[in-house]
């Protein structure tokens, strides 16, 4: 086996033993196991991944409010990514958050609009913010307004995604970390 460079794979030599494919992987977590490592620095690469992607032309304020109502919707639709409660020194509980990272990236209103498209394509959850959600007071409303839409007039502001991480990758092309 010889090892792959910038831009080509590991190759196969005639002779050279055993492949070692899954040498340099990280396994996905044991069923049951949400990737909590106690006492262990070591890094978890997580089998799945959440992004947020937000329009680059938000107000701060807007990013913000985006981002929250969308983490909520990831944390709703996939309850197992909670980890448990936290606990200070003091004995003071805490509520439980995802055990999971979100990241959060930036992209154009095109960039949006092709995610949604591959992301919908793949079968990947989905949720998305519009502009007119900004307008709305409540969940009724915003699902009013999402509705009065067709798919592909949506005036996203921001998505998120979950799934594979190669999956989302691929939904997320020509998206970049948000600052």
């Amino acid at each position: 086996m010889t090892p792959g460079t910038a831009g080509r794979h590991a190759v196969a030599v005639s002779g050279a033993g055993p492949p070692t494919s899954g040498t340099y992987k990280t396994r996905p977590p044991a069923a049951g196991d949400r990737g909590v490592m106690e006492n262990d620095s070591t890094p978890v690469r997580f089998p799945t991944k959440v992004v947020v992607l937000l329009r680059d032309d938000l107000e701060g304020w807007q990013a913000l409010n985006v981002t929250a109502f969308l983490s909520g919707a990831v944390t709703a639709a996939v309850p197992e990514l909670v980890g448990e409660p936290y606990a200070d020194a003091d004995g003071t509980g805490y509520l439980p958050m995802l055990g999971q990272p979100i990241l959060v990236m930036q992209g154009s209103k095109e960039v949006l609009t092709a995610a949604r498209e591959r992301a919908n394509a793949r079968g990947l959850p989905l949720a998305v913010f519009t502009k007119d959600l900004f307008a709305t007071g409540n969940d009724a409303d915003n699902r009013a307004a999402v509705a009065a839409v067709a798919a592909a007039d949506l005036d996203l502001v921001g998505l998120a995604v979950h799934g594979p991480r190669n999956g989302v990758d691929k939904v997320c092309k020509g998206a970049r970390m948000h600052p």
